[in-house]
This record gives C-alpha cells, sequence and structure tokens, in this order.
C-alpha cells in the first residue's frame, strides 16, 4: 500500500519512477528489519493453563510475566517497607506545612525610607 502510494506521489510531482521503486522495494522489506520480536507465531494446539502470565518472545527461554524478584520479603515486611516510605513522605509534607511562611504573611512588607516613617506614622521618639 505504502509502495503504491509513493509511486503515485512520484508520478504527481513529475518524477521518472526510480524514486517511487526504491521506495516500494524498502517499504516492502521493512528496510530489512523484520519485525520488533520475531516471527508471529499461531498457535496449532491448545493453550497451556494460565498463558497470560508467560513472555515467550521466540527465545528458547519462556520467562513469567510477573517477576518475583525478593520471594524471601514477607508481605508484613514489604507493608513496614511501604509504610515507612509513605510516612517519610508525610512528615515532609506536614515539614513544609509546618514551616510556611507564605501562608503566616500572605503579601510582601512593606519597607519605607526614614527608618520605616516611624516619625511620620505617630511613634514616639
Amino acid at each position: 500500500m505504502a509502495g503504491r502510494l509513493s509511486s503515485v506521489g512520484s508520478r504527481i510531482l513529475g518524477g521518472n519512477g526510480v524514486a517511487a521503486r526504491s521506495a516500494a522495494a524498502s517499504f516492502r522489506a521493512r528496510s530489512g528489519m523484520g519485525l520488533p520480536v520475531g516471527k508471529h507465531i499461531v498457535p496449532n494446539e491448545p493453550l497451556v493453563k494460565h498463558d497470560e502470565l508467560l513472555w515467550d518472545n521466540g527465545t528458547p527461554f519462556i520467562e513469567p510475566c510477573i517477576d518475583r524478584l525478593a520471594p524471601h520479603i514477607g508481605k508484613y515486611e514489604a507493608l513496614a517497607w511501604l509504610c515507612g516510605g509513605l510516612g517519610c513522605f508525610a512528615a515532609l509534607g506536614l515539614l513544609a506545612v509546618w514551616n510556611d511562611k507564605a501562608s503566616k504573611i500572605p503579601f510582601a512588607p512593606k519597607v519605607y525610607p526614614y527608618d520605616n516613617l516611624r516619625a511620620e506614622l505617630g511613634e514616639k521618639a
């Protein structure tokens, strides 16, 4: 399809067809690279149970989709690490709220000349 479109475009632009032939050849061969994950294998027998949990990319070693990186860590230890990490973020947020100077003074204080206009504003010397 892309080869036909490039040949039509070449004819419209007044080319002699060399560009169309080379473009059509490269589109057909996918520039010699093929598909990104190898050939698509159509199953000819029933799939194994839980086939969607296996990653088969054509290599001899089929991998599980769900990695079990640390099977020695229990669920309560993982929960403790999760709560500890979220607790650090919560402590950082509370520290930012506690130390928020912009909410205590929502405007910039004005600075006046002559000792901040003490005498002009009625302060006794």
